[in-house]
């Protein structure tokens, strides 16, 4: 496992593991890509949480592992496992792959074939798992029912659950494989070949009670590392290019309870500092001010932040972003997508250049220094039916944004990409704009901005048009995917890992197929993802693409609607929060005192010793800090903070242990606002450590005001490390020769080796000498009771 990247990815043993060892039916939710990003995903924390509530059921994890680690699967012919329990594909009876972006269907390819399971259909038997597919990036599932078995369209909340319940109980009979198949293709919302499907809505969205999705917690960094809390599913605003804005109409909103209750879950029981309020439009939730007032009240005293993604301008509010910036600053961020004002109408968008520099010249006054903005190229605006070079819009972008830079003198990061036609929208006849073009007009963004101090980030075209051909694609497309993983394609959505010279050939070799999904289609064009009953009408669609050719608005979706697009009647319609008489939506300042930490004229400092073994060794040391702080958290202890921009929690250890190394008496020290019993310490925070730390000895010691505070790390001395029958003394400053020693002596590896004492310097004055003792001693040399 050393010989790997970021062996954690592969380990589990996280805090909150929900899945069981002994179940009816088997159940892992696979996520297309690594354990960072896909342990970031809202969806599968969703599945993996509500599965596992249900009775008879288990539900594990899988995630796409990196090239070194499948080479190693490979090399030790080892199949791809489950991470909580460890179980071989092959041991389980439903694998279901959540896809939120196109690029991740090599992502599933791999997954499979690491797993021993057949990457065709067609070729697997009563002893593979049924392959499930689901998420926004299959609302086109005809380019996956080569690999799939079956694919879920819409939401999973109720009737996939539903779903699953009912194929417990054929399990329990007897069912085989096929008449579990056969169960599952008389749902209406599972496409196969040759079926149509409707997508399956969320009616009880917002009346459900509040259901957090909180576990397990990652043990090592993730690409996003807070709690997330959907206070909205769907968006009012009716933007023409957004795939998610049509694909979860309608908008439903939870009720402030459930929501003020979903994210004390998960700071309670998650141990998040950092938790974010999450929708399409986090402005367009009625009672936003009232909810970010509150939770900023309850939670400042204990440094936790608040996140609002999506804040379109209109809703875009200086005393907002400043209540969600009381603990951590957070950034400016406009998405514009296209700078005139007639093409903002095409696409039902409305930014107003003037109320944009007005927000950032006050926010300026208030600390602000630099925002970003959003923009894409190759929209069907303007005269793009003409040929998307008629538009010249990467020149108005330039006038636009260097016209927001001198009037506010602001530090400008721009983000551009490159506009992919969605099925399901009003665009999904409008052509994509073709690579060779989009270059040219990115690279004329970079060269006209970065000279003038612009920070310039650009989407790789070719990228686009990958995912453009998947996304519009027939079956005809599947054999270009397969053939790019046959030869080698993996995690295609990093830069590190896309084979781009593959992927190249193979639209050489398929010109006419790729000019036919990538380009324009006919209002009257049967389109591959026809059999897929989004909700939406396709005549509204059409009536859509109409106005935006003619640059009209369409009013946003209220209960008052004016331009109805099918998807509200009798069981489902708009659902707004509901503001309560006494709730104002105006934000209320945090007082003073709800702001001040109390702090004592002393510092109760908790020196404590814990282990780090089994599956925790390869939890890199970084990492270590947030395990603890989330533990801390979860046993609401008062912990001190450090000031400035970014509160930390005054955490210390004596010495980073290497990845692989067990450690059976580790060092560590937290400073709190009030002293606590080292008995009672260690029986609040163990039952909240992940598989591996356990907390074996604690002190408590005073430190009084004016009294030298001694770091762990500064009174380091030495070690002990296991040796056979023996221990091996080694100084601190001899431990990287000591290791090396013992690898190339025997085992060739840092895994096997146990640390298994650290020890202080028993003269706080000589550092050279190695005369060692306990840090429990020194402590209590140095702060008597």
């Amino acid at each position: 496992m050393l010989s790997v990247e970021k062996p954690a990815r592969y380990v589990g043993g996280e805090y909150g593991i929900l899945s069981r060892k002994k179940a009816d039916l088997y159940m892992a939710v696979a996520f297309p890509d690594l354990y960072e990003i896909g342990m970031s995903n809202q969806a599968i924390r969703i599945l993996y949480n509500r599965l596992n509530e249900l009775d008879g059921i288990s539900c594990d994890r899988v995630f796409a592992p990196a090239v070194d680690f499948e080479n190693l699967l490979q090399e030790k012919n080892v199949p791809l496992y489950t991470l909580d329990n460890g179980f071989a594909l092959s041991e389980i009876d439903i694998l279901g792959f959540s896809l939120g972006y196109e690029l991740g269907i090599t992502g599933v390819l791999s997954i499979l074939s690491a797993g021993r399971v057949p990457i065709r259909a067609k070729d697997r038997g009563e002893a593979h798992p049924l392959v499930f597919l689901g998420g926004p990036a299959a609302s086109n599932p005809i380019p996956f029912g080569r690999f799939v078995d079956a694919v879920w369209i819409g939401e999973a909340e109720d009737s996939f659950f539903d779903l699953m319940v009912r194929l417990r109980d054929a399990k329990k009979t007897g069912a085989t494989r096929g008449e579990l198949l056969s169960i599952i293709t008389t749902e209406d919302a599972v496409w196969v070949p040759g079926k149509k499907a409707r997508r399956a809505i969320d009616h009880n969205f917002s009346l459900r009670k509040a259901s957090s999705s909180v576990y397990p917690v990652p043990s090592m960094k993730v690409v996003q590392d807070h709690g997330a809390v959907e206070i909205m599913r769907g968006c009012p605003n009716g933007c023409r290019f957004c795939h998610a804005g049509i694909w979860y109409r309608p908008m439903r909103q939870k009720d402030e309870s459930t929501v003020l209750q979903e994210v004390d879950d998960f700071i309670q029981r998650g141990g998040y500092r950092e938790v974010t309020l999450s929708s399409l439009s986090s402005g367009d939730y009625q009672g936003i001010a009232s909810i970010v007032s509150q939770l900023n009240k309850k939670y400042s005293s204990r440094h936790v932040s608040f996140q609002l993604p999506s804040l379109k301008v209109s809703s875009f509010s200086l005393p907002l972003i400043e209540s969600i910036s009381e603990t951590r600053k957070s950034g400016l961020t406009f998405a514009v997508e296209t700078p005139k004002d007639l093409w903002q109408l095409s696409i039902n968008k409305e930014v107003d250049k003037a109320n944009v520099v007005s927000i950032l010249r006050e926010a300026k006054k208030h600390g602000w220094r630099s925002a970003k903005f959003y923009f894409m190229i190759g929209l069907p605006v303007g005269d793009f039916e003409k040929g998307f070079e008629s538009n010249n819009e990467e020149k108005e972008i330039v006038d636009f944004l260097i016209d927001i830079h001198k009037q506010t003198n602001m530090v400008i990061h721009v983000n551009v990409g490159t506009f992919i036609p969605k099925p399901h929208t009003a665009y999904q006849w409008a052509p994509q704009i073709d690579e060779k073009l989009a270059k040219r007009k990115l690279e004329y963004l970079r060269s006209a901005l970065k000279p003038l101090g612009f920070k310039v980030g650009l989407h790789d075209p070719f990228v686009s048009s990958i995912e453009g051909l998947i996304s519009r694609g027939n079956e005809a497309v599947s054999l270009i995917i397969e053939e790019a993983f046959v030869r080698g394609c993996r995690l295609d959505a990093w830069d590190d890992y896309i084979q781009f010279d593959v992927w190249r050939s193979l639209f050489e070799n398929n010109q006419d197929l790729v000019q036919s999904v990538l380009g324009k289609k006919e209002l009257s064009d049967s389109l591959p993802w026809d059999a897929i009953e989004s909700g939406v009408g396709k005549a509204y669609l059409k009536r859509e693409y109409q106005r935006s050719l003619s640059s009209e608005l369409t009013s946003i979706c209220d209960d008052n609607c004016t331009w109805p697009c099918g998807i509200c009647g009798k069981d489902q319609g708009v659902v707004k929060n509901i503001i309560h008489p006494n709730v104002t939506d105006e934000l209320q300042p945090t007082s003073v005192e709800s702001q001040k930490i109390h702090r004592e004229s002393v510092t109760h400092r908790i020196l404590f010793s814990y282990t780090k073994q089994g599956s925790a060794i390869f939890i890199p040391h970084l990492s270590m800090i947030e395990v603890f702080s989330k533990a801390f958290m979860r046993a609401s202890l008062p912990v001190q903070f450090t000031e400035g921009f970014n509160p930390l929690p005054k955490i210390d250890f004596a010495s980073p242990l290497a990845i692989g190394i067990q450690g059976d008496a580790e060092i560590a020290t937290v400073d709190l606002e009030e002293g606590i019993d080292a008995v009672a310490f260690i029986s609040r925070v163990n039952p909240y450590l992940c598989e591996g730390i356990s907390i074996t000895q604690a002190l408590n010691v005073t430190i009084n005001i004016g009294q030298k505070k001694y770091s762990v790390s500064s009174l380091l001395c030495g070690y002990d490390y296991k040796n056979g029958d023996h221990i091996d003394p080694v100084p601190f400053n001899e431990e990287k020769n000591y290791r090396q020693r013992r690898t190339l002596s025997a085992i060739n590896s840092l895994f096997g080796l146990v640390r298994s004492a650290v020890y202080s310097r028993s003269d706080t004055s000589q550092s050279g000498d190695f005369k060692r003792e306990s840090y429990f001693e020194s402590y209590k040399r140095l702060y008597p009771l």
